[in-house]
């Protein structure tokens, strides 16, 4: 399907000689002659590309930007500017209103397919995310960096192996990086006064983490342990910050993720309070089902290898009342044990389990 551009310009000529070119390159082309009519047409039409007059009678290209910004739905929307001159302050503003690219009028038809398929190339990058492996995020941090010009973030990121039970940091601590787990798997806990642990989060090979802490500008308010030997990525605290305020839609990105962790911290605290301990672990070997289960046929068998004492954290209950309910699950065939590895026999059965 054609990508859809919209073109807003108050000079006919242009917007007709512009419109003709970006038609020719095959892109499905909508126009309007003033910054209110191109509005309405972004909110109506969702554009997959915004080419935009900055100087405009009734709302110019600046007000067009900010009111399409506070908008969720046309707020990801790749923006270029038309200007006939670009000032530094010109530039410093619409940069900061959240543009992504200037085009200086008058323009060839080559500067403006080249601006045209780069903006559309890199949107679709961030949306459909990236392999879940270095070589995708050398992808993705390639991609950002040609948006955003931050090419020390790939120069600065360092690669660190933890060994199985390493801390990678500590609960009220002060953030210092951004992480990516490459390989491996990581846990990160909340600690009792009495020395009780209760899990939080489970990460698997391409998750991010420690972002958290970095955009509240807390501390940490938890601790990240390797759970087996895992290789991290380490990209510094000001670089992740240049990312994100420098590219509306990576910031949104990041919003997504925490919005997804919001509602896995929502059921893990309704599931503490209010399900009974087999219904728990049941959830909780769901959970490292959903996590680490690397086969799309679920006739397979999932096997992983966890202590009973990181199991017991997860569910949130004594090792010993965990213990009682892995010998039920293995007496019904639910799952089987080996030492500590744990098969899951029957997902489906766990997942109807009530009591």
């Amino acid at each position: 399907m054609n990508k859809t551009i919209l073109l807003i310009e108050d000079n006919r000529d242009v917007r007709e000689n512009t419109s003709e070119i970006l038609e020719l390159s095959n892109y499905r082309v909508l126009t309007a002659e003033n910054g209110k009519k191109g509005v309405e047409m972004a909110l109506q039409e969702n554009p997959d590309l915004i080419i935009c007059d900055i100087m405009m009678p009734v709302l110019d290209g600046y007000g067009v930007i900010h009111m399409l910004s506070k908008n969720s739905q046309t707020a990801q929307i790749p923006f270029i500017f038309l200007t006939a001159k670009v000032e530094r302050t010109d530039f410093r503003k619409g940069m900061e209103l959240g543009a992504d690219d200037f085009i200086t009028k008058p323009f060839d038809d080559f500067e403006l397919l080249k601006a045209v398929e780069s903006r559309l190339k890199k949107i679709d990058v961030i949306k459909s995310g990236f392999n879940k492996n270095m070589d995708g995020l050398n992808s993705f941090l390639n991609e950002v960096n040609e948006i955003s010009d931050l090419k020390k973030i790939s120069q600065h990121k360092k690669i660190k192996i933890f060994k199985k039970k390493e801390i990678i940091f500590t609960e009220g601590n002060a953030p210092s990086y951004f992480y990516f787990l490459s390989k491996g798997k990581v846990k990160t806990f909340k600690q009792h006064e009495y020395g009780k642990e209760l899990i939080t989060t489970l990460y698997k090979e391409g998750d991010f983490f420690g972002h958290i802490a970095l955009l509240e500008e807390n501390n940490y308010v938890v601790t990240a342990e390797a759970l087996e030997e895992s290789e991290i990525v380490l990209i510094p605290k000001e670089d992740f910050f240049e990312l994100i305020h420098n590219n509306i839609s990576v910031m949104q990105k990041f919003i997504k993720i925490l919005s997804d962790n919001i509602i896995e911290k929502e059921e893990q605290l309704v599931n503490l309070a209010y399900s009974s301990v087999r219904k728990r672990v049941a959830n909780a070997l769901m959970t490292l089902y959903k996590r680490y289960n690397t086969n799309v046929n679920k006739d397979i068998s999932f096997n992983i290898s966890i202590s009973r004492e990181d199991l017991a954290n997860i569910v949130g209950t004594a090792t010993e009342s965990l213990i009682r309910t892995l010998s039920d699950f293995k007496t019904e065939k639910l799952i089987d044990i080996k030492g500590s590895n744990i098969t899951i026999l029957n997902i489906d059965a766990l997942s109807k389990l009530k009591a």
